[in-house]
């Protein structure tokens, strides 16, 4: 399994060279060229004692150059986060420039540091498939690999030394997109300035929230042949044609005149920041000190991820399995103690806090989570139950009875529309194995469902708990406007039986089998709605119940592990939540609303489902109205199942992505390493940083006093 990233944050400080230019000119246009190439600090770790005879890096501090920092540098961090710093942490500019000194001063402490740590401990590198390798590194072959460089590139050639093959492509696809998207940035603006405003779309389509990981692309992933889109030139690494730069996507309604005219304001701000010198050939943007100032930048990032890669491997190298299953015993003992005797608010507290890094072990009887997908009733027939009189005089003022011939005529739509709107649609191809039967055949994210996989590296990730085939449930088709294709879609109706039927089919599809089906006769003639005791009888207003036959012996420890009957399902549950449930509140939920035994506040008949729906057990749908429409509930888990102890740590598991000890292990891994790497990352500062530092306040100082 691939090493899970877990980035020291000091160490992966952003480069703010590439953004901050294009953020505003008037931050430095009083500065001429030669203020702002001005050394503010220099860093040589190489004089602290550690690099002397008998020190721990003796004979490396020839390989180690000092690093300075310049005027510019600083400015543009300023310009990145000088305002977060001032608006959230009340800071004046002394204070900013102090932290953002600092701050540049200790990444080149860990750059030169990488160098010694290498040479010294070598490096485990991981290749796309996630097998690992033991490199070593010598002096003689760093000092091999920069001496054919050129000044300007001696720099990088030093660290491209102990970077992987993969992590040095990985490198110089970083710096293309980090200058594309700045580009973009620019052409969106430009875009806008030049748009007929009298043309604008006047949808009131409302937004839809997207699965979590939506459009996320592998943080391992490169294109060889991405290319920098400028307009203007060709050539290695940049192109004036999008259709030449790789998987490059350009902006809706660019040009090659917006984008030259993107690429002119770029230059004229790097000129401001002093980052375009004299004689440069600006039709080529890869010529350029400030490019090369931006792929140092890059690699200077690769290599402290590969220094963080490095520590997370050291920390968790202390985590024995005796510890973990011995953490793991002394949680849940400590839970089911406190849990067991302690009100019920504390438990119903923690069971809301549930996420894949933070657990409850152990919950009585009557605990447990539900998704919860609402079809609800339109404006109108909400206005109607509003208005009603009470049914059949009533003393109690009941309008239940209203409500039934309501919910009989209540239909439901697909809410997706709005993803054809956000260019999320597709038209399904053979072999996407679209569900929905005949005429339907639109699905959504295309690039996570057929640009991700399991091999190697794709660009873009997998969704999690989604299946993905469910397609749009109406018409669309496609038309071309303003040399945009655009989609036109109009959702079907669906009562509360079509849309049962929907997720029986789908689950099928699956191979799930919804047994136990149980659909209450005459439901919407009936008049009696009270027990013997005058109390209402929410029983009553149960409208079906079932279960998924292949959790019959439902395994906890499988919800999140992609295949495994347990996923399929809340998969298919999560998907259809999706598409037809407009309470947007229960979208990307963990597990679905956390269900307590006890009175809760949620209305009463969706507290009767939800509570049975958890009494039946893992797998179970209940479906049930309240005064907002149908809610159909699908029970994730429960802990009325193995004594309220549904899950169990196996060591052997902890790299089985997605089970349980795989979640719980990568959280204790996490926390491990957040320990180390502060103590690390401090005693790097401690030990380099009093020796090996100057800092020329006075060169900047004109910043703190503007």
């Amino acid at each position: 399994m691939k090493l899970k990233k877990t980035k020291i944050a000091a160490l992966s400080l952003v480069g703010a060279l590439c953004l901050t230019p294009l953020a505003g000119c008037e931050l430095v246009t009083t500065d001429s060229s030669r203020d702002l190439v001005q050394v503010v600090a220099e860093v040589d770790i190489t004089k602290n004692g550690a690099f002397s005879a008998g020190g721990e890096f003796a004979g490396f501090s020839n390989v180690i150059s000092p690093s300075e920092i310049l005027k510019r540098e600083l400015i543009a961090s300023y310009a990145s986060y000088g305002s977060t710093y001032s608006s959230s942490m009340g800071w004046d500019d002394t204070q900013i420039y102090e932290t953002l000194m600092r701050d540049l001063v200790n990444r080149q402490i860990y750059v030169q540091y990488a160098f010694a740590y290498f040479l010294q401990n070598g490096a485990d590198v991981e290749d796309r498939d996630g097998n690992i390798t033991h490199v070593t590194y010598t002096v003689d072959g760093f000092n091999s690999a920069v001496s054919g460089a050129g000044e300007r590139d001696k720099d990088i050639a030093g660290m491209r030394y102990f970077l992987s093959e993969d992590e040095v492509k990985k490198a110089e696809y970083d710096v293309k997109v980090t200058i594309n998207t700045t580009l973009d940035s620019q052409e969106h603006e430009i875009i806008e300035e030049n748009h007929d405003h009298e043309h604008d779309d006047t949808s009131t389509t409302s937004s839809r929230t997207t699965p979590t990981g939506v459009d996320e692309t592998d943080e391992d992933y490169y294109d060889e042949a991405y290319k920098i889109y400028t307009g203007v030139g060709s050539g290695e690494g940049f192109s004036s044609n999008p259709s030449d730069c790789g998987t490059y996507e350009t902006q809706d309604d660019s040009t090659p005149a917006s984008r030259k005219q993107a690429y002119k304001v770029f230059l004229a701000r790097l000129n401001t920041y002093g980052l375009v010198n004299r004689g440069e050939n600006t039709s080529d943007i890869t010529s350029l000190s400030y490019y090369a100032l931006e792929r140092k930048n890059s690699y200077e990032t690769a290599l402290l991820a590969k220094l963080s890669d490095a520590f997370a491997r050291a920390a968790e190298k202390q985590i024995m399995q005796d510890w973990i299953e011995g953490k793991f015993n002394n949680t849940l003992s400590e839970q089911k103690e406190t849990f067991s005797t302690s009100d019920a608010t504390s438990l119903e507290s923690a069971l809301d806090g549930v996420s894949e890094s933070n657990f409850v072990l152990y919950a009585p009887d009557g605990y447990g989570f539900v998704i919860n997908i609402l079809l609800p009733f339109s404006a109108a027939q909400s206005q109607q139950l509003s208005d009603a009189l009470s049914d059949m005089n009533d003393k109690k003022g009941n309008t239940f009875g209203v409500r039934a011939s309501l919910l009989q005529k209540l239909t439901a739509t697909d809410q997706r529309g709005a993803w054809f709107d956000a260019d999320y649609g597709f038209r399904a191809e053979e072999g996407d194995n679209p569900f929905g039967g005949e005429g339907r055949n639109y699905l959504f994210f295309e690039n996570n469902l057929k640009k991700s996989g399991k091999e190697g590296i794709a660009e873009y990730t997998e969704l999690k708990n989604y299946i993905g085939r469910y397609s749009y449930n109406g018409t669309v088709y496609e038309k071309e406007e303003d040399g945009e294709t655009k989609f036109v879609y109009n959702p079907n109706k669906i009562d509360i039986d079509g849309f049962l039927k929907e997720m029986e089919n789908y689950l099928s599809s699956e191979g799930l089998t919804l047994s136990d089906k149980k659909t209450t006769e005459g439901y919407y003639e009936q008049t009696n709605f009270y027990n013997e005791n005058g109390e209402v009888d929410y029983s009553k207003f149960l409208y079906f119940t079932a279960k998924v036959k292949e959790l019959e012996n439902f395994d906890a420890n499988n919800i999140f592990r992609a295949g495994t009957n347990e996923n399929k399902a809340m998969s298919v549950i999560n998907e259809l939540s999706f598409a037809y449930n407009t309470d947007t509140g229960g979208l990307n939920s963990y597990l679905g609303y956390a269900v307590s035994p006890n009175n809760t506040d949620f209305v009463k008949e969706f507290e009767y489902a939800a509570q049975l729906a958890v009494k039946m057990g893992a797998g179970s749908v209940t479906v049930a109205p309240s005064e907002y429409g149908w809610h159909i509930m699908y029970c994730t888990l429960s802990y009325s199942q193995k004594g309220g102890q549904p899950y169990s740590f196996d060591w052997a598991q902890r790299d089985t992505e997605g089970t349980f000890s795989n979640l719980y292990y990568e959280a204790m891994k996490a926390d491990n390493f957040s320990n180390y790497s502060s103590a690390k990352q401090q005693e790097i500062v401690n030990s380099f940083n009093k020796d090996s530092v100057t800092i020329y306040e006075d060169r900047y100082a004109d910043r703190i006093s503007a």
